[in-house]
């Protein structure tokens, strides 16, 4: 979508449906690039809910308040609504491995000094943090595998490793965390299930300790379809979105609320 395009159209599209009273409009545009705050951190925009005021070959416009709209990338959208429809529209937002917003604040139980119970809720600004669900590990390059795909960014610059896993659907998963004596014959290990357009099977990222870098197999019913050797760590996210990542999570869901029928995508 050309923005710079779509930009200079808001006025004319726009006319009409602003209050006569009103010398100004804003408008959000949703194009699959990532949101920055003023403080310059990535957010993850909210659900809303407005009405189709106007499309063009490249986008779709939501009036969303008096003098608010939407812009939606028609490329994007899942389903493509009639003027004047009343829609749901869900850009992408980071997720969780339990499927919660990766903005929730954190839940965590502290305690009084006579031994009573409270729970505190943390969040740090720009945080959106997607763990592994997993013990901690006794092993520490399991533990270092764990903290780069935890903490380093997907290629995309705006998700991190693990934020594209839970968008590949990943589950079932499984570790290997081995005593010192035991980190070549049984390497460690991160495993788990995947299904994209891409791929569908079971992935395993290992360590390879002779090298002191990664190795990414893929399995579909136990038998091996590609093996990566020699992944460095700062090449992983590369590595699993060509592997695994098939870009569906930039849709934008919309949902008619009130529309004879839409074009499906």
């Amino acid at each position: 979508m050309d923005t710079q395009a779509i930009r200079a159209q808001m006025p004319t599209l726009v006319v009409g449906h602003v209050p006569t009273n009103v010398r100004s409009f804003k408008f959000n545009i949703f194009d699959g690039q990532p949101k920055v705050s003023t403080l310059g951190f990535h957010i993850d925009p909210k659900p809303f809910e407005g009405k189709v005021i106007a499309t063009t070959d490249e986008a779709i416009v939501v009036k969303t308040g008096r003098a608010e709209f939407a812009v939606l990338d028609r490329t994007l959208v899942t389903e493509v609504p009639d003027e004047g429809a009343k829609v749901q529209v869900e850009p992408y937002v980071r997720r969780r491995f339990d499927g919660q917003r990766a903005d929730t604040p954190e839940e965590q139980t502290e305690f009084t000094a006579d031994g009573q119970p409270y729970t505190v809720k943390r969040l740090v600004l720009g945080s959106a943090p997607a763990k592994l669900p997993i013990p901690k590990p006794r092993c520490p390059e399991l533990q270092e595998l764990v903290d780069q795909l935890e903490q380093l960014p997907a290629p995309d610059g705006f998700r991190r490793v693990t934020h594209m896993l839970v968008d590949a659907g990943a589950r079932d998963i499984t570790w290997v965390d081995p005593l010192p004596a035991d980190i070549i014959r049984t390497p460690p290990a991160i495993g788990f299930t995947v299904a994209t357009t891409k791929f569908q099977g079971r992935v395993t990222v290992l360590y390879e300790r002779g090298l002191d870098l990664y190795a990414v197999e893929l399995r579909r019913d136990g038998e091996l379809v590609e093996r990566v050797d020699e992944v460095f760590f700062d090449t992983l996210g590369e590595t699993l979105e060509r592997l695994i990542d098939d870009g569906s999570w930039r849709r934008i869901r919309v949902q008619c609320l009130s529309c004879r029928k839409a074009i499906r995508h």
